[in-house]
C-alpha cells in the first residue's frame, strides 16, 4: 500500500481539480453558470418545443436569445452572474415561430416543429 502523503503529483492534482471547480461553477464556491444552479429542461409536445430555464438573479433585460433552427443559445447577465448555454433542440424547429417569456428569473421558450422537408421530382 503507497503512502499519499508521499505523492509528489498530489499537490498538483488537487489544484488542478479545484481550477476546474472553479471554471464549471461545481463544489464550494461556484455561484456562477449553468452547471452548478440552473435547470434546463427541453420538452417536446405533437407541434413544439418548448425550454424552460431557471436564471437566478438576471432582469429580462439582460436575456439574450438566438436559435438556428437546431440550438438554441442562451446568453444572460446581471446581478453579478453570467450564463452562456447552447441546448441542443431534440427535433429541428422553426425559430422564426419563436415565443419568449421571462418571469421571476424563469425563462420559457416556445417553438413549433418545422415542416419536413420537401421532395424533389426529378423530370
Amino acid at each position: 500500500m503507497r503512502d499519499e502523503r508521499d505523492d509528489p503529483f498530489g499537490d498538483i492534482f488537487d489544484e488542478i481539480e479545484r481550477m476546474m471547480n472553479e471554471m464549471t461553477g461545481a463544489g464550494a464556491g461556484g455561484d456562477t453558470g449553468f452547471a452548478s444552479e440552473t435547470h434546463v429542461s427541453v420538452f417536446e409536445g405533437d407541434g413544439s418545443v418548448r425550454v424552460v430555464a431557471d436564471l437566478p438573479g438576471i432582469e429580462k433585460e439582460g436575456v439574450d436569445l438566438k436559435c438556428d433552427g437546431t440550438t438554441l443559445t442562451v446568453s444572460a447577465a446581471g446581478g453579478g452572474r453570467q450564463y452562456d448555454e447552447r441546448v441542443r433542440l431534440p427535433v429541428h424547429v422553426d425559430e422564426h415561430s419563436a415565443n419568449a417569456t421571462f418571469n421571476n428569473g424563469v425563462l420559457e421558450v416556445t417553438f413549433d416543429r418545422a415542416e419536413p422537408s420537401a421532395g424533389i421530382d426529378v423530370e
